[in-house]
Parts: structure tokens; C-alpha cells; sequence
């Protein structure tokens, strides 16, 4: 951070919220939205509003979970960590203030969630019930998820099939073929970013007791493993692009030059803080990929 960070300024509870990673909420939503209005011709636009606002505030929980779950387990105290601030930690709020917001923006999105099951159904409950017990276990409760190789899994899961086809869903009744794909593709462009993550932090987490995919396989595993979820989702245009007879699907391969970049600078960059830029050139990547499908699927109405 280049200025001071004040205790419980408004600077401070951005570090807690980390604004620059909804862009992962975002993505998923997007494309589920319009593959939807692809496939039927119409959804509900304030429904969509709806699906949108709860997935930030998933995010949100999620952010500020990891910020206070982390502080309150001294996983900032040996003083290796190369990772990005946590309020928390550097005292700049106290975790119970922080607690307190995450109780706020989930009581918001549980408010939100009864009006979309009004909208839809009870099992638009049961997405909204797993989706945030998984945003507080990732890291609270005796065994956080953030402890285990299931981190990236579980974005897989929630950042990726239950957010694109769960977004599909609610705004059309139905869920297509080509949206699981790109739940899939979604799923693993979100799973790379918190790769990066773990990848950079491999060796400090060893040292707190994290036992994360990465520290599980180590740095070479990892490292095949980011790239593995960099490109697979580009292995999947093509049959979307069939299932859907649209070509214009394919628009995202527009972006594997800036994935290849990635991957270069994953494997043959400096390391340590470096990471932290692949990480947000990550979510960048994820944003476009999703924008450029977005586009794909309204270009694909359009012409038929």
C-alpha cells in the first residue's frame, strides 16, 4: 500500500473487502444471464440485478472471512508471507468489526436470497444456504477449507457450476447444455486465480500448517496444475460453439495470446509479490473470457 492505511477508515475495509477480486462474482453471473437469454430469448432483468447483488456479497463474505479467519489463527505471524494485506492483521480493524460486517452483508443477501426464492422456489434457498456456509468455512469453523487441498475445488464448485448454472437457472427455469460447459470453463478460470494464490504462498503455508493443493503436491504439481486450468477452459469453446451452433462462442479465443502471457510469466517470472500481479491478470483473463462468451451469446441470438 503506498499511503498510511488509517484504523477503520474506509481505505481499511476495502483491504477487508478486497474490491478487485468481485470481478470473480461477476463473471459467473454474466454469462450464466446471457447464455440463459441466449438459449430462451428473455429473462427477468431485475432477477438478474438480484443473482448479481447476491454473488458480490457472497464475495464479500468471502473476503472478509479470510481476512479475520486467517488473523485469528496467527497465519500472519512468522512474518514470511508475500501475499496482499489483511486489515485484520496489520490492526487497521478490529475482528470483531469485521465480524460484525461479515453478519451485516449476509443478513443483505439473505434478504435478497427470500426474494429470489419467492421469485423461483425453495431451491433457490438451498443454493443460497450452501453457497454461504461455503463462504464462511472457507476459512472459519475447527477445519477451514483454506487448511485443505479443497480450495480450489470448492471455487470450482460455487465460483463456477452452482453461480453460472444456478444463474441460468433461476432467470429461465431451465439450464442448457452449453451452460454447464462454460460452468466448467467459468469454474476453472476462478480456481486458477486462488491457484496463484497458494502457489506463491506454498512455502509460507508450510510453515503455518496449511496443507493447501499446493502445498499438497508441491511447486511443481502447482504449477501444472494453474496451467492446466489456464487453457482447459479454451479446450471447451469448440464444443460449446457446436452445441450451441454459434460461432461466435469461439470469441474468446481471442484472449489465449494473453493467457499464454500468463502462463510465461506463471512459470518463467520473478517470484515472491510478483504472483500478486499474475493473480489480478488472472481475474482480469476470467472477466474477459466471460465477457467475450457474453458477447458470443448475444451475437448468437441475434442471429437466428
Amino acid at each position: 500500500m503506498n499511503a498510511p492505511v488509517q484504523a477503520g477508515s474506509l481505505q481499511a475495509w476495502l483491504v477487508a473487502v478486497r474490491p478487485r477480486t468481485l470481478l470473480i462474482a461477476i463473471s459467473p453471473v454474466l454469462v450464466g444471464a446471457t447464455l440463459g437469454f441466449g438459449r430462451t430469448g428473455g429473462i427477468d432483468p431485475i432477477a438478474a440485478l438480484l443473482v448479481l447483488a447476491a454473488a458480490l456479497l457472497m464475495q464479500v463474505v468471502t473476503n472478509m472471512q479470510n481476512d479475520v479467519g486467517y488473523t485469528v489463527r496467527g497465519g500472519d505471524r512468522s512474518g514470511t508471507r508475500t501475499g496482499l494485506p489483511r486489515a485484520t492483521a496489520n490492526g487497521w480493524l478490529s475482528v470483531g468489526h469485521v465480524r460484525a460486517g461479515i453478519v451485516a452483508v449476509a443478513v443483505v443477501a439473505t434478504a435478497i436470497g427470500l426474494a429470489l426464492v419467492a421469485y423461483r422456489g425453495w431451491p433457490v434457498l438451498a443454493i443460497g444456504v450452501a453457497s454461504l456456509a461455503a463462504a464462511l468455512a472457507y476459512m472459519g469453523g475447527p477445519k477451514p477449507i483454506a487448511y485443505t487441498p479443497l480450495g480450489e475445488l470448492t471455487v470450482f464448485i460455487f465460483f463456477g457450476l452452482v453461480a453460472v448454472l444456478g444463474s441460468d437457472w433461476v432467470l429461465t427455469g431451465s439450464v442448457g447444455t452449453v451452460t454447464v460447459l462454460a460452468g466448467v470453463a467459468i469454474g476453472s478460470l476462478a480456481s486458477a486465480v486462488l491457484a496463484v494464490n497458494n502457489h506463491r504462498d506454498i512455502a509460507h503455508d508450510r510453515q503455518v500448517g496449511r496443507a493447501t493443493f499446493a502445498v499438497t503436491v508441491g511447486e511443481a504439481g502447482s504449477s501444472l496444475f494453474y496451467q492446466s486450468l489456464l487453457f482447459a477452459p479454451f479446450a471447451l469453446l469448440l464444443p460449446m460453439a457446436l452445441l450451441a451452433h454459434a460461432a461466435a462462442l469461439l470469441l474468446p479465443a481471442l484472449l489465449l495470446p494473453a493467457a499464454w502471457q500468463l502462463r510465461q510469466a506463471f512459470v518463467h517470472g520473478p517470484r515472491g509479490l510478483a504472483f500478486n500481479e499474475v493473480l489480478f491478470r488472472t481475474v482480469r483473463l476470467e472477466l474477459g473470457y466471460a465477457a467475450l462468451l457474453s458477447a458470443g451469446a448475444l451475437v448468437g441470438r441475434a442471429l437466428t
